[in-house]
């Protein structure tokens, strides 16, 4: 089977996270143990961040599943410490692209020719990015990489 591209979705604050961890470790929330289970080693995961609705990197899983509850991640603004997902389902991860804050691709920008923002009015492309995880098509990824790449290449 092809390695497949992901998008996760997360806060700035976890992203600053994984970067400050090296762009070594993924993790996924408890609910996503299923998503986790289908991620294999040479898949990619895409980096989009919310609130700058922008795409800031992407890394390649190096590693198979593996459960562990040690706090890497802030996990979502105000809840309180014993509610914070751990996101236990964890992968090992090298980097691919790493875009400073400046350069990542606005997702506005690459929504309209996503396969998977298809799914949504146009007026809500937003919609495709909720939830922490979903795979990509194949178009989609080389759309992804290609804009990244480009950003890589210009600084």
């Amino acid at each position: 089977m092809a390695p497949r591209t992901w998008i996760l979705t997360g806060s700035p604050e976890n992203l600053a996270a994984t970067r400050a961890h090296g762009l070594k470790l993924i993790g996924l929330k408890e609910g996503r143990h299923g998503m986790a289970r289908q991620i294999t080693v040479g898949d990619r995961i895409v980096f989009y961040v919310t609130g700058f609705k922008a795409f800031a990197g992407a890394v390649r899983v190096t590693g198979e599943l593996f459960e562990d509850r040690a706090k890497v991640w802030p996990g979502k603004p105000g809840k309180a410490e014993g509610g914070r997902d751990l996101y236990p389902w964890r992968f090992a991860t090298a980097p691919e692209i790493v875009l400073d804050e400046s350069d990542w691709v606005p997702a506005e920008e690459l929504a309209p020719a996503l396969d998977h923002t298809a799914k949504w009015p146009p007026e809500h492309w937003t919609l495709a990015f909720q939830g922490q995880i979903r795979a990509v098509s194949e178009h989609d990824a080389a759309l992804l990489m290609e804009r990244m790449g480009a950003m890589v290449a210009a600084t």
